[in-house]
């Protein structure tokens, strides 16, 4: 389960980056982004999926979260 940065690029779009990995990708979808609930299964651009329990309410961003690869 690594640690994941994710914080809010210039666009809006929010960035998932792994230090160990030095992998950076922008979030395609999440499972469930609302003001009272984030998270469930996450699409990077490249295709790549992790998982996190939702989370109540949704996180402020920059934020370091631990995912599970989907």
């Amino acid at each position: 389960m690594p640690n994941v940065m994710i914080r809010i690029k210039d666009n809006g779009a929010l960035l998932f980056y792994i230090a160990k990995k030095d992998q950076e990708d922008e979030i395609a979808t999440v499972e469930k982004d609302t003001d009272d609930e984030w998270g469930g299964k996450i699409e990077l651009t490249d295709g790549s999926e992790y998982y996190i329990d939702p989370i109540t309410p949704r996180p402020s961003f920059p934020t370091t979260l631990r995912f599970k690869r989907a």
